[in-house]
């Protein structure tokens, strides 16, 4: 390989590991939203909610900086085979990592729905707690895997995530067995919404764990337990 070649090459590489970097930090971002939209949830903050909505334009854009150096990465060079691998695999998690700070965002937009003093039931608020703790363990998870190329740990994701939707599902049922009072149903049926934009962010964890094993094995496939309906 010639002087300037090789110079190229070297570029390149250190082009896509900072993306990956910037790709995989919004991570980071979506966890620090996630906390605040649970903190605000679980409290009844109506502020912190606040804050979590006009934050998300940071992480719109990282995920129009990390798209677009991407594409121009593409545009400009040739990679090969593996790395090609890498940058397409990046475009879907940064898109998935939008996607779940847009659920950090649509928790936070439920919070004032309920009013500032909610009929709040224990044994909904507990659940919803839970649910945001393997919420957060799932995307931290999904990065490290990721980052370490490690298929298995990916795989791992399904089984928090079953733990996610068990949880979504008793919820829902908690919320529908709630009583008359029309307070407390409508405060109930916003914790479903919440609920369900946490199994979103848990779903889009083991997406980005999918892609983990594309990375390294070249094929896609959906992790198949994340799809069944009945063993999740």
């Amino acid at each position: 390989m010639s002087g300037a070649a090789g110079d190229t090459r070297m570029h390149f590489r250190e082009a896509l590991v900072e993306l990956e970097a910037q790709a995989l930090g919004g991570i980071d971002m979506v966890v620090q939203q996630l906390d605040r939209a649970m903190e605000s949830a679980a409290h009844q903050d109506v502020e912190l909610a606040s804050f979590v909505i006009a934050d998300d334009d940071r992480l719109d854009g990282r995920y129009l900086e990390v798209n677009q150096g991407i594409l121009s990465l593409m545009a400009l060079q040739a990679p090969v085979a593996g790395d090609l691998r890498v940058l397409a695999a990046l475009l879907h998690v940064i898109k998935h990592v939008e996607r779940m700070g847009d659920q950090c965002v649509n928790i936070a937009k439920l919070v004032p729905l309920a009013g500032h003093e909610p009929p709040v039931r224990a044994e909904v608020i507990d659940r919803i707690v839970r649910m945001g703790q393997f919420a957060r363990s799932e995307a931290l998870q999904c990065k490290t895997a990721f980052a370490t190329r490690d298929v298995e740990l990916a795989r791992d994701l399904v089984r928090q995530d079953r733990e996610i939707n068990r949880l979504n599902r008793e919820i829902f049922q908690v919320a529908i067995a709630i009583g008359d009072d029309p307070d407390t149903r409508e405060w109930a049926m916003h914790m479903v919404l919440v609920a369900r934009a946490l199994e979103r962010i848990g779903d889009n964890a083991v997406d980005i764990g999918e892609q983990t094993a594309f990375v390294v094995t070249g094929l896609f496939r959906e992790f198949s337990d994340a799809s069944q309906l009945n063993g999740t």
